[in-house]
């Protein structure tokens, strides 16, 4: 599951479809980054049935609002924002970091560690679905701001680490920092300290979306988009008039953080599928192919949000506003902040229609087999 803040909600939908076609569905292997580290975290740690995991966390995602996520008081963003400038205005005098978000995420680790059911920050469920035979590995994604690496965090029963360039794993036990880290929009939520060093968001520096998975052996992938497939017609439209706003680019460049690079390893892994059908076993080395299937939604989140964008806290909408989110038709940013339960109960309802009507797909890809060819 991957990121897209507030989006990861869509993700809650299409696993609400799944629990209800199969309740006692199992999951080995579960991998998550950014928001999606955060379903990931709460499936692999519920004691329950899939369909109870589910339930519960649709239930969550129901009563989720913006100040359970950061604080939105006038207050709280108002010195912030003054922090900033100072800041800007300071010249570096002094040398020591002053501001490290744009917003306070304390209430989001609260939150968390309490519908985590976390003992000291540790989610003790993992550990427990492990003994039971019911996980064999959980993955949640960071990028190191202090070495500029994307590392996986992976907890589980008889794994190896593995390295590429720029990016790496590490057993660890997970706990709700590695959460917290692994779903810190960069600048927007501050970092999270692990060990000696700070991290954030994992999309940030994980090129390969589907590796974690990969390298932890599963043979068949579903994967949960949060980007909506434009057609050409839409993709050759514009956005805004005149001059993008900062919400328009910030929008693209999350966008290009979260969302584009799935889209990308689906393909090239689709590529090495068809390249392996054309190649004996024996001469494949380690190399096997594997059964992909990606959900995605039917409409733009991003226009979506446009729809429910009046009801957020006055000071945080007439903050977003200053950054433009009314002057674009796809707010991309505001969709990936809008905690709203209007729209998160929307998103869900969309994410559960729309893997509803890939039934057959779904039904073909659960219940066949991995790909053995």
């Amino acid at each position: 599951m991957g990121g897209g803040g507030a989006r990861a909600a869509y993700q809650v939908g299409s696993l609400r479809y799944l629990a209800r076609r199969f309740p006692d569905l199992e999951i080995p292997i579960v991998t998550g980054v950014s928001a999606g580290g955060i379903n990931a975290a709460h499936f692999a740690s519920h004691h329950g049935s899939f369909a109870q995991a589910i339930e519960e966390l649709v239930g969550l995602w129901e009563r989720l609002t913006v100040n359970d996520v950061f604080r939105v008081d006038t207050p709280s963003l108002g010195w912030i924002t003054l922090r900033w400038i100072c800041q800007l205005m300071s010249g570096g005098v002094g040398g020591a970091v002053r501001v490290r978000g744009l917003v306070d995420t304390a209430p989001l680790k609260s939150y968390l560690s309490e519908v985590l059911h976390a003992v000291d920050g540790e989610l003790t469920g993992i550990q427990h679905n492990l003994e039971l035979g019911r996980l064999k590995a959980v993955a949640l994604s960071t990028s190191s701001y202090t070495t500029g690496q994307s590392l996986t965090w992976i907890q589980g029963k008889d794994l190896q680490d593995w390295t590429r360039p720029q990016r790496r794993s590490e057993q660890t036990v997970l706990t709700v920092d590695h959460v917290m880290a692994s779903s810190s929009l960069p600048l927007f939520f501050p970092a999270v300290k692990i060990g000696d060093q700070f991290f954030g968001d994992g999309s940030l520096r994980l090129t390969a979306p589907l590796s974690p998975a990969l390298h932890l052996g599963a043979g068949k992938i579903l994967a949960i988009s949060t980007r909506y497939n434009r057609t050409e017609e839409e993709a050759g439209c514009g956005e805004v008039s005149g001059y993008p706003p900062p919400a328009q680019v910030v929008g693209i460049l999350l966008n290009s953080v979260f969302l584009d690079l799935l889209d990308q390893d689906a393909l090239r892994l689709e590529r090495l599928n068809q390249l392996l059908r054309q190649v004996p076993r024996e001469g494949r080395n380690s190399l096997r192919r594997v059964k992909l299937l990606v959900l995605r939604p039917s409409v733009d989140l991003g226009r979506l949000a446009n729809e429910f964008e009046p009801r957020l806290p006055r000071t945080f909408r007439f903050l977003t506003r200053g950054l433009g989110t009314r002057q674009t038709n796809s707010p991309d940013f505001l969709s990936m902040v809008l905690f709203q339960p209007d729209y998160v109960c929307r998103l869900i309802e969309l994410g559960e229609a729309d893997a509803e009507a890939r039934a057959e797909e779904i039904d073909a890809f659960i219940l066949g087999d991995a790909a053995t060819d």
